[in-house]
Order: C-alpha cells, then sequence, then structure tokens
C-alpha cells in the first residue's frame, strides 16, 4: 500500500511507515466497538514535538518497555485502537517507538490555512508540521487519513479503498 503514498521516504523505515498508514487506515474505516473515531500521529523529530506538547493525562504507554511500544508489533495494534477513544496524539519516533501518548501539541496554528470540513485534530497535525518544518503529521477520522507536509496538507488516503491520491511535488516523499 505505502508504494502509492511515499515511494522515497528514506528518514524512515519502511516497515515502520506502512504499519503506521496500515493502523491509521484501520482506525479510520473500523473505529472502535461500532463508533467512528479519530486520532493523530505524528513520526519523528520527537525531541521537537514533545518540546511542543503537553500531556492530557496519565500516559497509558509511559513505563512499558521499549519492545512492547513498537509500531510494527502486531500485539500493540489493539492497544493503539483502545487508545484512539483517549484525546490526544500518538508520538512516535522514527524507528517506530510510540515514545507518548494522549499528548495535546501545544503550537500556534496562526497562519495555517485549513480545508472546510476538518477539524481541531487537523489543525494541530498541520501546526506542529510547520513547527518542525517537515512532514509528519497523520491525522485519521472515518473518512480517512490526512498526511501533513510544513502546515499544510500533503494528501489524504480513503478508509475505504486504501488508495492514495496521486504525490504532489511537494509531497513529503520528495522533500526529505
Amino acid at each position: 500500500m505505502f508504494e502509492h503514498i511515499c515511494p522515497k521516504a528514506e528518514w524512515c523505515p519502511r516497515e515502520v511507515l506502512d504499519s503506521l498508514l496500515e493502523l491509521a487506515i484501520e482506525v479510520a474505516r473500523e473505529g472502535r466497538e461500532g463508533r467512528r473515531i479519530g486520532t493523530l500521529f505524528t513520526i519523528g523529530f520527537v525531541a521537537s514535538v514533545m518540546r511542543h506538547s503537553r500531556q492530557l493525562i496519565l500516559d497509558p504507554l509511559a513505563m512499558h518497555p521499549a519492545e512492547a511500544r513498537l509500531i510494527t508489533d502486531p500485539n500493540l495494534r489493539g492497544t493503539i485502537k483502545e487508545l484512539a477513544q483517549l484525546d490526544g496524539a500518538f508520538i512516535l519516533s522514527e524507528t517506530g517507538l510510540v515514545v507518548a501518548a494522549c499528548r495535546y501539541l501545544d503550537t500556534s496554528a496562526k497562519g495555517v490555512d485549513m480545508t472546510f470540513g476538518l477539524g481541531s485534530r487537523h489543525l494541530a497535525a498541520a501546526s506542529i508540521s510547520r513547527e518542525t518544518g517537515r512532514y509528519r503529521g497523520c491525522c485519521v477520522r472515518e473518512r480517512g487519513c490526512s498526511r501533513f507536509l510544513r502546515g499544510a496538507i500533503a494528501g489524504r488516503d480513503s478508509p475505504g479503498t486504501m488508495a492514495a491520491e496521486q504525490a504532489q511535488p511537494s509531497s513529503p516523499c520528495t522533500d526529505t
């Protein structure tokens, strides 16, 4: 699936990006226990994202061993889906380690231009991607997964078909 979205994303292992995108689309498509849910993932620039965020509730993944917090671990998928029902973002390293969950991204949205119909999660993802200067946001809702680059939408993925839009010249793949 990832071939259509980001074939040149050399900054992060392909297995990590594939696992994250598959999980994000599953959350968007399936929801949880019959309810539609959405969530937000950031990947990379962990120190910067942590500096520009704060914990909303006690982090339910804190103190778990690193090997149990890898996005590529199939045993973590159900846990992420459950935690996606809570407020806040998941912060991932480039290696796929879920560093934190339930984080409030505390960046200014001033100057971020958003499409009508998108919500606060999208605004937070756009803001943090602009703050860190790179693509690093993935916002999930029932209609799909939106990816962000430097404060703007870089692409959307449909949960029904899992088909991605064609990469734009400013896509995160070609702008690493």
